[in-house]
């Protein structure tokens, strides 16, 4: 707890500090700023023109960070050796494994990577990658002679351009395997042309897609919209709310929880056309209700004459999307 409190007293003396030097590109773990905001611009951008993307992901970024080149980003800004020797403190903690099969636990001490779960690693993993956004928007670097953009979100990033010419690739890829001594992951790194038939972005867990009008009118639009992978995720999570373990709680406080969960879940997923999506989650959390409904007893549930389920569940205030 010590640790944790001095860690974000930390955060609170070095955030200012580099958040003046941060670019306009960069949006995550930043004071006033959001994952809508990245959506926002790259749908801005689609609109725009650029579609052509360069869709990145790095391995194990947050692992993976060069403690001797960190530490190098930090002191171009921060010269106060105790803030400095307690920085790399926290990067050379020892990580301690729990003993397995009777042999002792395991202490390690990495070169690289931040604290996982530390209060300041947000802070330190935006300084390391600041410096990534700085070339990328400087006179010579792409943003100028590829008309690029550049939206990171963290270490989740893509650029987009009207067109990804070899050059920009290469560009990126150096800069990132090459100067920052980073790990690029070359199985879920991929170049797609958004305006071809067929091709989607997965970004922080919405898909850009160019769809025809639904209604058959001969346009089509920028659809954003929460992506196939986000919806498994969040039915498994609705079947882990509604179980059989849950028959001896009272379904007033069971549909309190949903509730609560689905509120949470759709103030993050109601940016563009989550319709299709809000529909079908209401539709699955009825359906596992009155599932959950039937095996309460053992006579199972009857709805009285003229009241249907859907309206049951809405007379004891279950939300709908």
């Amino acid at each position: 707890m010590r640790d944790r409190v001095v860690q974000a007293a930390v955060l609170l003396i070095l955030e200012p500090i580099f958040e003046a030097d941060f670019e306009d590109c960069s949006h995550g773990f930043r004071p006033g700023r959001s994952a809508h905001d990245a959506l926002r611009a790259i749908q801005q951008h689609l609109k725009e023109g650029q579609t052509a993307v360069y869709d990145a992901d790095l391995a194990g970024y947050f692992d993976s960070i060069p403690h001797d080149k960190l530490m190098a980003c930090v002191r171009m800004r921060v010269v106060d050796g105790s803030v400095l020797g307690l920085i790399r403190q926290w990067l050379k903690a020892p990580v301690v494994e729990p003993p397995q099969r009777g042999q002792p636990p395991t202490v390690r001490r990495n070169d690289r990577g931040t604290p996982q779960g530390g209060v300041l690693s947000p802070l330190l993993a935006n300084v390391y990658l600041h410096w990534f956004d700085h070339l990328f928007q400087r006179g010579d670097g792409p943003a100028q002679w590829a008309k690029a953009k550049l939206i990171r979100y963290a270490d989740d990033f893509v650029v987009l351009a009207r067109y990804i010419s070899p050059q920009l690739r290469d560009w990126i890829e150096g800069k990132l395997e090459g100067w920052l001594d980073l790990q690029i992951n070359r199985d879920k790194t991929r170049i797609v042309d958004l305006k071809q038939s067929g091709q989607s972005l997965d970004f922080l867990g919405y898909t850009f897609r160019y769809d025809r009008d639904q209604y058959g009118r001969p346009q089509r639009y920028w659809n954003l919209e929460p992506s196939s992978k986000t919806m498994d995720r969040e039915r498994e999570a609705l079947r882990g709310l509604i179980n059989p373990h849950q028959s001896h709680t009272p379904l007033p406080e069971l549909i309190g929880r949903v509730n609560r969960h689905l509120r949470g879940w759709s103030n993050y997923f109601k940016l563009g056309y989550p319709r299709k999506a809000f529909r079908q989650l209401n539709h699955f959390v009825r359906y596992r209700l009155g599932r959950h409904l039937q095996r309460r007893s053992q006579r199972g549930w009857r709805a009285r004459a003229g009241v249907s389920l859907y309206a049951h569940l809405d007379r004891l205030g279950l939300v709908a999307l």
